[in-house]
């Protein structure tokens, strides 16, 4: 029978076995540092606080939220993008029967800007959903995927994306995505010498 090694493993089940178990190995057990991650924002709770021309760019994710397509879930989610010239973009979510096939505001937007404006710098994006009774109450964040395509496009532009998240309770004010996407998968960490 052959000699099984085994580390960090009940062995009481093995006594009346007939395998041959070589000794315990000793572990080394170093110290693991533990290091935080913060979140950093700014809240209002009146979207009157914003800073020149931030509310106006809520406002029209709102009313991009309106025209979205979400038969399925009811959850209309708008964004509003100002690019360096001033230009608003402005996009919806846009939901499809066959799952997963629609998008989300956000990458509808990002999409719109870089395939119409790619030199024209993204300076702001501001999200808002809908809900049965209007206005989310809350702040609706990024999904996943649109955190990374947000940070794709800070990588793309080489500049830092404001988000404005609008709520009835409260905006959300965040200054680049790194604070909702910390430790991202970007250029770096694929292999430099893929073809």
């Amino acid at each position: 029978m052959p000699n099984i090694l085994l580390n960090n493993f009940d062995t009481t089940h093995l006594r009346h076995s007939k395998l041959n178990l070589l000794p315990l190995t000793t572990l080394k057990i170093t110290a693991l540092k533990t290091k935080n991650i913060s979140i950093i924002y700014k809240e209002a709770d009146d979207p009157e606080e914003l800073e020149n021309g931030d509310k106006e760019l809520l406002d029209e994710a709102i009313a991009a939220a309106v025209n979205a397509y979400a038969p399925y879930s009811g959850f209309k989610v708008g964004a509003a993008l100002r690019l360096e010239s001033g230009k608003v973009i402005k996009g919806t979510n846009v939901e499809n029967a066959a799952f997963p096939s629609g998008i989300c505001a956000e990458r509808n937007v990002i999409s719109t800007s870089v395939s119409n404006h790619p030199h024209d710098k993204p300076l702001v994006i501001a999200i808002a959903a809908l809900n049965d009774k209007g206005l989310t109450e809350e702040p609706v964040t990024p999904c996943g995927n649109c955190r990374q395509v947000i940070a794709e496009e800070e990588l793309r532009s080489n500049t830092k994306i404001k988000i404005i998240l609008g709520g009835r309770n409260k905006t959300l004010i965040i200054e680049s995505i790194s604070s909702l996407l910390p430790l991202q998968f970007s250029k770096n960490s694929i292999p430099s010498n893929l073809p």
